[in-house]
C-alpha cells in the first residue's frame, strides 16, 4: 500500500548511522537549489526530483489525472513517440523513471558521466515537451484499469481506502490518487496537459544528485534540465482533518481470514518528541521479531504470520498505524491483545534493555541499507522534503542517543491512546461487528 510505502521514507532516519557523506547545498545561477553528494569514483550519476504536491492536486472530478500523466511522461517527447524515446534512452544508457504519490510526483535519473548532457537533455524534453498520445493514453489508461480492478478485490486495498475515507473526510487524502474506473475513463487528453501544469513547476522542487558530478557541473544542469519549466503551479492542499474516533469498522469480504488496518492520530517530524516517538514505535511493533505486538500476537498464541506499526507522515497530516491478517476466527484475540499492548505502553513504558537494545539498533543498522549513488540521492530528496538540513547524518545518532527514559516514559503517556484506536477489519470475523 502506497501509505506504507510512503512511511518507509519519511520515518527513516535518513543516512547510514556511520556514513561520512559530505553534503553539498548547490544553488544554480537561476536560483534552483540541490544537495549533491559528490563521489568521482564511478562514472556514475544519479539525480533525484520530487515535485511537492503530488496526486493531492487532482482537480475535482478528475481523480486519477495525475497519476495517469506521471505514468506518460515516458511515452514521448517531441518527435519521439514511445519508441522512440525508449530507443533515445536505451542508447545512452540512461535509466529514468517517474512516479506520484499523495504529497508528490517523483523523477529518478541514472546515467554514465559520458552521456550526462544527452540524458538530461532527453529527460528535459520528458518533462517540458510530453506527447500525450492518443494510444498511448489508452494503453497505459487500460494498464491503470486493470489495477484499479484488482484492487477491488484486494483486501489491503480495501482496508487502506476505508480508513483513508474515515480519517481525512473530503480531504485529497480520502481517496486513492489512482482513481476510480469512472474518474480514470473520462480522462482526457487536455485533462492530462492541465495535470502537468498543475505539478510540474519550479515552485514546488526538490532536487539531489549523488555520484560522479561535481557542484559546478551540477549548477548549470539544473538550469538547464529545470529552468524552462513553469514558474508556479496550483495551489498546494491545507492541513487535513483527523476524524478517526475509537472503535471497530468491519466491511464484508468473503475468505479464511481478514486484514485488519490499525490507527489514531500520529506525531509531526518536526515535533521535539519524534525521536523518543520512533523508538517507542520501534519497540512495540517494529520490523524486528522481537517487537511486542510481533512476540505477543504471533509468538505466544499464533494469531498472525506478522504485525507491525508504523509512524506516517503526510505533509498534512500524521498517523500512528498498524496492520496484520489473522483468521476469522482469531480477529477479535488479536484485536483484545494489541488494545492491551497499547495501554500497557502508555501506562507502563518501557524496560531499560528494550531502550538501549533499539538505542543501538537504530545507530547501527543503516550502513546496511544506503549502498549506491541512487539511494543516497533519493534519501537527500526525502531529507530535504521533511525539513532536514544538510548536518543531518552527522547529528542523527547524538539524537537517537539523547533520548532519556524520561522522554520515553512522558511520550509514551500522550501518544499511545489506546481508546482512540480505529479497526478496520475487511473480512468476515467472527464475533467482530461494527461499534459505529
Amino acid at each position: 500500500m502506497k501509505l506504507l510505502k510512503l512511511a518507509a521514507l519519511l520515518l527513516t532516519f535518513a543516512l547510514p548511522a556511520h556514513a561520512e557523506i559530505e553534503i553539498q547545498t548547490v544553488t544554480s545561477p537561476g536560483g534552483i537549489t540541490a544537495w549533491l553528494a559528490s563521489e568521482p569514483g564511478i562514472p556514475f550519476t544519479a539525480l533525484e526530483i520530487h515535485f511537492r504536491g503530488g496526486t493531492s492536486l487532482d482537480m475535482p472530478g478528475k481523480r486519477g489525472a495525475i497519476n495517469l500523466m506521471t505514468a506518460l511522461i515516458e511515452e514521448g517527447t517531441g518527435d519521439l513517440d514511445s519508441v522512440g524515446f525508449a530507443r533515445a534512452r536505451d542508447s545512452l544508457a540512461a535509466n529514468y523513471s517517474f512516479s506520484s504519490d499523495q504529497d508528490s510526483i517523483g523523477v529518478s535519473a541514472r546515467f554514465l558521466t559520458e552521456n550526462r548532457d544527452q540524458a538530461v537533455d532527453l529527460l528535459r524534453r520528458a518533462l517540458t515537451e510530453p506527447r500525450f498520445d492518443p494510444e498511448a493514453i489508452d494503453r497505459v489508461r487500460g494498464q491503470i484499469l486493470a489495477g484499479l480492478r484488482a484492487d477491488a478485490k484486494d483486501p489491503g486495498t480495501l482496508a487502506s481506502q476505508r480508513l483513508s475515507e474515515m480519517a481525512f473526510a473530503d480531504h485529497p487524502y480520502a481517496t486513492s490518487g489512482d482513481g476510480t474506473i469512472e474518474s480514470v475513463t473520462a480522462l482526457t487528453r487536455d485533462d492530462l496537459l492541465a495535470a502537468q501544469r498543475a505539478t510540474i513547476a519550479r515552485d514546488r522542487i526538490y532536487v539531489a544528485a549523488a555520484g560522479d558530478i561535481t557542484a559546478a557541473e551540477l549548477g548549470p544542469l539544473l538550469d538547464s534540465l529545470l529552468g524552462g519549466l513553469p514558474e508556479t503551479g496550483a495551489p498546494l492542499p491545507d492541513r487535513a482533518p483527523m476524524n478517526l474516533t475509537g472503535g471497530i469498522t468491519v466491511q464484508d469480504f468473503p475468505g479464511p481470514q481478514a486484514t485488519v488496518l490499525f490507527a489514531h492520530e500520529g506525531i509531526k517530524r518536526d515535533d521535539p518528541d519524534f525521536f523518543a516517538a520512533s523508538i517507542l514505535n520501534e519497540i512495540l511493533g517494529g520490523g524486528r521479531f522481537s517487537a511486542r505486538l510481533m512476540t505477543e500476537v504471533r509468538d505466544k498464541r499464533g494469531l498472525t504470520y506478522g504485525i507491525g506499526s508504523y509512524l506516517i507522515g503526510y505533509d498534512q497530516a500524521e498517523m500512528l498505524m498498524g496492520q496484520f491478517s489473522s483468521a476469522n476466527g482469531t480477529v477479535g484475540q488479536a484485536i483484545d491483545v494489541i488494545r492491551d499492548e497499547w495501554r500497557k505502553i502508555a501506562t507502563e513504558g518501557v524496560t531499560e534493555a528494550e531502550l538501549e537494545r533499539t538505542k543501538t539498533y537504530l545507530t547501527g543498522n543503516y550502513p546496511l541499507r544506503f549502498d549506491g549513488n541512487g539511494q543516497i540521492a533519493s534519501m537527500l530528496v526525502g531529507m530535504q522534503m521533511i525539513g532536514l538540513t544538510p548536518d543531518y547524518p552527522k547529528t542523527r545518532n547524538a539524537k537517537v542517543e539523547a533520548v532519556t527514559m524520561d522522554d520515553v516514559k512522558r511520550v509514551a503517556a500522550t501518544l499511545f491512546r489506546e481508546g482512540d484506536l480505529r479497526f478496520v477489519v475487511v473480512g468476515q470475523p467472527e464475533g467482530v461487528t461494527s461499534t459505529d
